[in-house]
């Protein structure tokens, strides 16, 4: 087939290097030149926004192939099949060049750049934390666990004969009314009443005692529900309960394992005091105070007295050890329960003064722990 004497006259802007660039419709006659061209403007892209500049130059929708193809309507029919073949394959062959530096342009080409890419520093992945509450747990786990204290888990959600009957405290208690505890909407049982969500830890004292084995070091530590809501109380909570079972257990043991962990949780010059209270499942019962982290017990208007409260203690009343099937003239026992939050909240240095923080799931406040 005779070539085609139609030619295509492209401006400056495409191409800078000459005045007025021809491209033969014959495209055998031109379209080294054309590749050429291109590989040397490859040399001196400099950035990805420069590599752009160029596909659209070459192949964008109205980059020189698409011109080129435009023009095939100006041929004969006998001349548009051998033409347009042709044109194909310098389409394939521009687009090959382009997509190979594309995929190898990020790659240093110089020694010296290659020693200086390795030697970078990477970008560090962000790497997130445990909670601030798992982090007291394990602390706490950690503390008691030399004097013999073993780690149990008991049911968040139990029967009410474990959480109150068992622990001495009978129906008319007002913990057992309804504006006090979550009760869980199930049939009610005549041997175990009605289920709750435990209101403390203490549910896993009896199950604890009637598994029969003494003595006891349990450390039970759950998620806890109480209606209740303010800056120091929320209606879902972590407790962790301590019991100790065993022949002449008296309160002496139950202030020294309580200091000990005073000393070793909140800080070596931290102090607790008991004062007596009323507790159904001890006898006697106590309510532990830390001294105040900023004052130490002078007083200032964090604490509004120089004391926190932590929790309750006390020893085991027996009925309880009776409910477990232990035998109160043999064995004595003592228990506590405090909450997590609330303990952490105390701790020195961690200055928590609203204990919905920490449930808030507020990364500015929890990426300080």
């Amino acid at each position: 087939m005779t070539p085609v004497n139609f030619y295509i006259y492209i401006s400056l802007a495409l191409f800078p290097i000459t005045d007025i660039f021809v491209i033969s419709m014959d495209i055998s006659e031109n379209h080294e030149n054309l590749k050429h061209e291109l590989k040397e403007k490859l040399k001196c892209v400099s950035s990805r926004q420069d590599l752009e500049k160029i596909k659209l130059e070459y192949i964008g929708k109205k980059g020189i192939l698409n011109q080129l193809f435009s023009k095939m309507t100006d041929l004969a029919a006998n001349e548009r099949k051998d033409f347009g073949a042709r044109l194909n394959v310098l389409k394939n062959e521009i687009e090959t060049i382009i997509n190979d530096f594309s995929n190898n342009f990020s790659q240093p080409n110089t020694s010296e750049y290659d020693e200086l890419y390795n030697s970078l520093p990477g970008k560090k992945p962000e790497i997130g934390h445990t909670h601030i509450i798992t982090q007291a747990i394990r602390e706490i786990v950690d503390i008691f666990k030399p004097l013999g204290f073993t780690r149990v888990r008991y049911p968040e959600v139990d029967w009410e004969y474990f959480a109150f009957e068992a622990l001495n405290m009978p129906e008319d208690h007002p913990a057992r009314d309804d504006w006090e505890t979550f009760f869980v909407d199930l049939p009610f049982d005549k041997k175990m009443g009605r289920v709750v969500l435990t209101p403390h830890t203490s549910n896993g004292q009896v199950r604890e005692m009637l598994k029969g084995k003494l003595p006891i070091r349990m450390l039970n530590i759950s998620r806890c529900g109480r209606r209740q809501i303010d800056i120091s109380h929320g209606p879902t909570f972590f407790q962790f309960e301590g019991l100790v079972v065993d022949k002449n257990i008296n309160t002496t043991h139950l202030k020294g394992v309580l200091n000990y962990f005073a000393k070793n949780f909140f800080g070596p010059d931290r102090k607790i005091r008991l004062r007596p209270y009323d507790f159904r499942f001890t006898e006697p019962s106590f309510e532990v105070d830390i001294d105040c982290g900023m004052c130490h017990g002078k007083g200032c208007k964090l604490c509004k007295g120089g004391w926190h409260e932590l929790g309750g203690a006390g020893m085991v009343h027996p009925n309880v050890l009776k409910a477990g099937g232990i035998d109160p003239e043999k064995y004595s026992g003592f228990a506590f329960g405090w909450g997590v939050e609330r303990t952490y909240m105390m701790k020195s240095g961690t200055k928590i003064d609203d204990i919905r923080h920490i449930f808030a799931n507020d990364l500015r406040f929890l990426e300080q722990f």
